[in-house]
């Protein structure tokens, strides 16, 4: 498929190197900047870390236009998943939105391309009220979930048959990392890493963003299978 823009191609084909784990943001207007901010910021660090399986970061959405989020950050996506050719994504990233509890819900575009990405995905995090669009995949049926503090009530009405927990910070079952979001999205993007690279390069990264990192103090629970 020939994309509209070839010099964005280019761009992205360049940035995407092998041998790295490609990390796809979900983006749409309205999105919250912490939430999405906050992990990229984390995950694409590790660029600068030696002897470990990088992260590639990029952001996908249903549009080529530029996208607004909810505080005024204006930014454009670098693929519009509706139309171009995708790398292998193996870890999505749902920041939370400002729609995600109402009409984020009934785009069935997006949720499709949810689940297709679940599919062959290492990983499915979400931060906050991100949490509510994998439900409505159905991607936590079967998983132990969190979403921001004042919206799991919300969420256990919508979704009454999901386990979703209360006073952590975020949840690590199966595949899918789901987070309490805000300035938490640092915990679970941090928490992903320590379980990719180890506690050193973990550590390492939270002190570039001068970050007290310590798992064994952050509220979570961890599900294994």
């Amino acid at each position: 498929m020939i994309l509209q823009n070839p010099l964005r191609t280019l761009k992205n084909s360049l940035n995407l190197l092998l041998n790295r784990y490609n990390v796809a943001f979900l983006i749409m207007n309205g999105t919250y900047n912490t939430e999405l901010t906050a992990p990229f910021d984390i995950f694409q660090h590790t660029i600068f870390r030696d002897s470990i399986k990088a992260m590639n970061v990029f952001t996908v959405a249903n549009t080529d236009d530029v996208i607004t989020t909810f505080e005024g950050i204006r930014m454009l996506p670098d693929f519009n998943y509706l139309k171009d050719p995708l790398p292998k994504i193996d870890i999505l990233v749902v920041p939370s939105a400002e729609h995600h509890l109402d009409s984020d819900l009934e785009d069935t575009t997006m949720i499709n391309f949810v689940k297709q990405v679940d599919k062959n995905a290492q990983f499915v995090t979400s931060h906050c009220d991100g949490a509510f669009v994998l439900a409505k995949a159905g991607l936590l049926d079967h998983a132990v979930s969190t979403t921001f503090p004042s919206d799991i009530d919300k969420m256990r009405h919508m979704f009454p048959k999901l386990d979703i927990r209360k006073e952590v910070l975020f949840v690590h079952d199966g595949k899918y990392i789901t987070s309490a979001g805000g300035a938490k999205s640092f915990e679970a993007a941090l928490y992903l890493c320590e379980f990719l690279y180890g506690k050193n390069v973990a550590q390492s990264l939270a002190g570039g963003l001068v970050i007290d990192w310590n798992l064994e103090k952050v509220p979570h629970i961890i599900i294994n299978k």
